[in-house]
């Protein structure tokens, strides 16, 4: 059971009203963390603004799903990962990939900039760091400005797996892809 009172829109003063309106009208998230972020208007803005600077960037929308769900499986966190598993599929990233993630196994991942995506966050997350080889290869599968992007990409999406493992935010009922128990 999800820990904070969730706001509805009536509840909320107006500093938190109008930035839970952007989001709603930008088709930013506002479920989720966004249900504690609301609560620091200025965070919410921020958080959608860097998650829409990151979304627009250069990363593919399968780069950044494979991403996600590294950092939702690391953290364990079920609301991420039953959006990012959902938004996995809407990018055509194949049931199978996000399975094996779900599992801590190295999916198959037939191309160079996915292998590369998925090689830094889970070193990131494993070993909070990159070593030579791990930051040479990137850097030259994806070059320095995605490469940052998937770095930034691995940082903001620990922030919301935080917020909602903190609040324990949980997911729907009908998760279609329920994060495994390990």
């Amino acid at each position: 059971m999800t820990r904070i009172e969730i706001l509805n829109r009536d509840n909320m003063d107006a500093a938190q009203g109008e930035v839970y309106d952007e989001a709603k009208a930008n088709g930013g998230p506002i479920g989720g963390p966004y249900y504690a972020y609301i609560r620091i208007p200025e965070l919410m803005r921020q958080s959608q603004n860097l998650r829409a600077c990151l979304h627009g960037g250069p990363l593919s929308g399968r780069e950044r799903q494979i991403i996600n769900l590294l950092v939702a499986r690391h953290w364990s966190a079920r609301y991420p990962w039953f959006a990012q598993a959902r938004g996995s599929l809407a990018v055509g990233l194949d049931r199978e990939i996000i399975d094996a993630i779900n599992v801590n196994k190295v999916p198959q991942l037939d191309d160079p900039r996915e292998q590369a995506v998925y090689s830094v966050a889970q070193e990131l997350l494993t070993q909070q760091k990159l070593s030579d080889a791990s930051y040479a290869t990137a850097e030259a599968s994806l070059g320095l400005t995605d490469f940052i992007a998937a770095v930034a990409n691995v940082g903001q999406f620990g922030m919301t797996c935080c917020t909602a493992n903190a609040f324990e935010i949980d997911p729907p009922d009908d998760d279609p892809i329920p994060l495994a128990n390990l």
